[in-house]
């Protein structure tokens, strides 16, 4: 096999599919990518961790011989950016190895056979058609909330759900909960509905497939795999089986007060206390009284700290206890304009939400800790 392509463009592919391929792997040949020519213009790379694959289309300046090779992804990559601008050239040798020629610059990359490559999931349909931007809004919105815990294996993803009437995401790891959802996103008259669990992971790839990629994607979805193509590429992985827990028993029915905030400021009020909270639990303290809230946090081997914030609040005095850092993690996202905050009391579970988020529904729910 022997082709060239433009520098740039292979960086910008090699960016996107060594993202799946794992650093250590118990399966050597899955720290390889796949590289082929398809027709007569354009060259495949593939890459996969058998759960996630991402494969990219790039148009070629030449394809002398076609055929196929593998190499490895992560010297590729470094080699790529370092580059200098201009066509970069490959060959196959006899023995599996890969020629890289760019200028006076040339490389002797070892390969493996193309046989040793694990064949991925055929493609199946991608029918239904949303904008990328509000995809990667709703993953942007959620992702925070996922569990780190491998043992909890059904929340280390997110509950995805679309139909002619709208999507919903749901990510959860029992702490707290993210809920966004968003009325006629399907661009086309497909009526096949989705309610899928999706990686952590698969996830992750689909924000760097989206950013910046303007206009719809077309997703599907199969007994175990989900589909999406951004442009020249495809995201193929496994879902997630098992039951997500029924979220909409977390999410408040009577709360009955409500305090407005300026996100900005309320976040770098949390910042600031949180750095006396402890190591561990990150706890801090709300005590919301007439027309302020004094945020507080003491840590028995370094010191304390409080801050009070503005609030038009007229209720009894109330103080609940919450994990600075999962406030963060909302208020992060939600940098900008009015925040609500509403509860019922010092001991259940808080819902967090922008007062104005245009046509988005975006509900955030964080339980209280004990002090």
């Amino acid at each position: 096999m022997q082709f060239v392509v433009n520098k740039q463009i292979l960086q910008k592919e090699l960016g996107f599919v060594q993202g799946v391929v794992e650093r250590k792997n118990t399966i050597p040949v899955l720290s390889n990518i796949l590289i082929e020519s398809v027709g007569e213009t354009t060259i495949r790379v593939t890459g996969t961790d058998l759960e996630v694959t991402i494969r990219c289309d790039m148009d070629a300046e030449e394809i002398a011989t076609p055929g196929a090779m593998c190499v490895q992804a992560r010297k590729l990559f470094e080699i790529a950016r370092l580059l200098p601008d201009g066509p970069v050239s490959f060959t196959k040798e006899d023995n599996d190895w890969v020629t890289v020629k760019s200028g006076r610059t040339r490389f002797k990359l070892v390969g493996v056979a193309r046989d040793a490559f694990p064949e991925v999931p055929s493609f199946k349909s991608a029918p239904t058609k949303i904008a990328a931007d509000v995809l990667k809004s709703f993953i942007d919105r959620t992702i925070f909330a996922i569990t780190q815990e491998e043992s909890r294996y059904t929340l280390s993803g997110a509950k995805f759900i679309l139909d002619e009437s709208g999507a919903k995401m749901v990510t959860t790891d029992g702490h707290r909960l993210a809920y966004v959802a968003k009325a006629n996103v399907v661009k086309n008259e497909t009526k096949e509905s989705m309610d899928a669990l999706i990686p952590r992971k698969t996830l992750a790839e689909l924000t760097k497939l989206t950013a910046g990629f303007e206009g719809d994607l077309s997703l599907g979805m199969d007994e175990n795999h989900i589909y999406c193509e951004v442009g020249p590429r495809l995201l193929i992985s496994r879902m997630l089986t098992g039951q997500f827990p029924n979220y909409e028993m977390v999410i408040p029915k009577n709360i009955d007060k409500s305090v407005e905030f300026d996100c900005a400021l309320l976040n770098q009020a949390v910042r600031r206390v949180a750095l006396m909270s402890d190591e561990r639990s990150h706890a801090i303290r709300f005590h919301l009284e007439a027309n302020q809230l004094v945020i507080s946090a003491q840590n028995a081997e370094e010191g304390e700290a409080s801050e009070t914030v503005q609030a038009e609040y007229t209720g009894e005095d109330v103080d609940i206890g919450f994990n600075a850092q999962y406030l963060q993690d909302f208020m992060n996202v939600n940098s900008d304009g009015k925040v609500a905050f509403e509860f019922k009391d010092g001991n259940s579970q808080a819902q967090l939400r922008p007062v104005d988020d245009g046509d988005y529904e975006y509900k955030y729910i964080v339980m209280p800790m004990r002090l």
